[in-house]
């Protein structure tokens, strides 16, 4: 799993932690909740993804001396690190709750992801690095799982490590298997995570001989039980006939990584069966996206899995996920607490997502307070952390994976849609404010800006 330093967060996170602890407002209880406002007009649901990283980055929180030394040198920071913070940091550990909806979820707008509950100098800290891990690998479940329904009942392989950093390659292979993606060409991902592996040479493997036939005969001598060639270094079809020349019934897979992708894989599967090589397999990879995909299983390619890197790890349509993180309970003095700031509004105090299902499908979800209870509605948050301790056994990849597949088959098939709504569509499934808690909220709008704003 990997690990995030304590210090990758932003100077404000600091700041404040200093000013609550020098305004001796630091120890004052409170919640914060982490939601998406609006989920991008490309995206019609979301795959959560993220908490076990977050749950290791909690429990590893961490200032030693090195750190403390640096932050002395920050000139924002240096009058207030006097000797009473300096040992509070030194001793500073996670002691907080968290409840979080499961990864593997699919959640929508509005709907806490995650609830810290803690001192209100902690909850604070932890902002900047919750945010970071959830959205990203939340981005990237979501942008995976698209291209899964758009592959429908072929593989999706996950090739993105090069277009990105290499700790993100292996969070984005993760959120990748998640979301239903068969295999990552990350060594490291499939270290870490068991995630299974695919990946053969590249086209330097193949200028690197005297000829391709060659360069087919020696890579297959070396794996004979893995003899998947790329074929399109110099002519695709000429490259498919020396491919099954130099390795016959042994040639499990052809890769195609350029060209007219749908005339190609027609054609070379006309001549993998002329010789009698119906087991194998069409690869297609090269800028890949679900919208192409689609487009190409439309048109009947007869492609058997398809490589997806840029498009997945940099989420390219939709880049940013837009996750915030706010104050919406005062524990201490029984306050609860929201904006009502223009297109930045929040829902005050602790929330529950409560989701009704009916014969095999999601028919709407419920945004209620936390004490309130709905017939026929399961809960979606759950307790993962109190007073700093994992107080659950994390469910492996294999349950999350399957957790996902199976959240995203109960969707209306409205919801599964490819197309981006347009800005007068309503959203394609339903949210609910309960009652309770839109009392609540004209209460606490009332209390903060009066009977005339409401």
């Amino acid at each position: 799993m990997n690990t995030v330093s304590t210090l990758s967060t932003d100077l404000y996170q600091l700041t404040m932690a200093a000013g609550y602890f020098h305004n001796r407002m630091h120890n004052k209880r409170i919640s914060m909740e982490l939601f998406v406002r609006r989920i991008p007009h490309k995206r019609r649901f979301l795959v959560v993804a993220g908490l076990q990283r977050a749950l290791e980055y909690l429990r590893s929180i961490r200032f030693d001396s090195a750190h403390i030394e640096y932050l002395r040198r920050v000139p924002s920071l240096r009058g207030a690190l006097d000797f009473e913070f300096v040992e509070f940091l030194r001793d500073f550990r996670f002691r907080g709750d968290v409840w979080a909806m499961p990864e593997g979820t699919v959640a929508f707008a509005m709907e806490p992801l995650l609830r810290v509950t803690g001192t209100l100098l902690e909850a604070q800290l932890v902002e900047t690095t919750l945010l970071s891990i959830i959205n990203t690998e939340t981005m990237i479940a979501s942008k995976a799982a698209r291209v899964v329904l758009a592959a429908e009942d072929t593989q999706v392989l996950e090739f993105g490590s090069r277009r990105t950093s290499p700790g993100e390659a292996i969070t984005s292979a993760r959120a990748a298997f998640i979301a239903g993606f068969a295999a990552t060409s990350n060594v490291e991902a499939g270290f870490q995570h068991d995630i299974p592996l695919a990946g053969t040479a590249a086209h330097s493997w193949i200028m690197a001989h005297e000829s391709e036939q060659q360069a087919f005969q020696n890579f297959a001598t070396v794996f004979p039980d893995h003899a998947i060639m790329l074929v399109d270094t110099y002519d695709t079809l000429e490259g498919t006939r020396r491919a099954i020349e130099a390795v016959g019934t042994k040639l499990q897979a052809v890769r195609l990584d350029s060209g007219n992708l749908l005339d190609l894989s027609i054609k070379v599967r006309k001549l993998l069966d002329e010789h009698d090589l119906a087991h194998t397999q069409i690869i297609a990879s090269g800028d890949l996206n679900e919208h192409k995909i689609a487009e190409l299983r439309s048109q009947g390619a007869p492609i058997d899995a398809w490589g997806v890197g840029t498009e997945l790890v940099r989420s390219k349509d939709a880049p940013s996920l837009g996750g915030v993180y706010k104050l919406v309970e005062d524990h201490d003095t029984g306050r609860s607490v929201a904006k009502f700031s223009r297109d930045k509004a929040t829902l005050p105090g602790c929330h529950q997502v409560f989701r009704i299902k009916k014969k095999h499908a999601f028919v709407r979800d419920i945004v209620g307070t936390t004490p309130e209870f709905h017939i026929d509605a399961t809960p979606l948050l759950e307790e993962w952390m109190m007073s700093g301790k994992v107080t659950r056994e994390l469910p492996s990849l294999a349950n999350i994976r399957r957790r996902a597949r199976n959240q995203i088959r109960a969707l209306p098939q409205e919801v599964k849609l490819l197309a981006p709504l347009q800005s007068e569509e309503a959203p394609p499934y339903e949210v609910r404010i309960s009652d309770a808690l839109q009392a609540l909220i004209e209460r606490v709008r009332t209390r903060e800006v009066g009977q005339e704003g409401v």
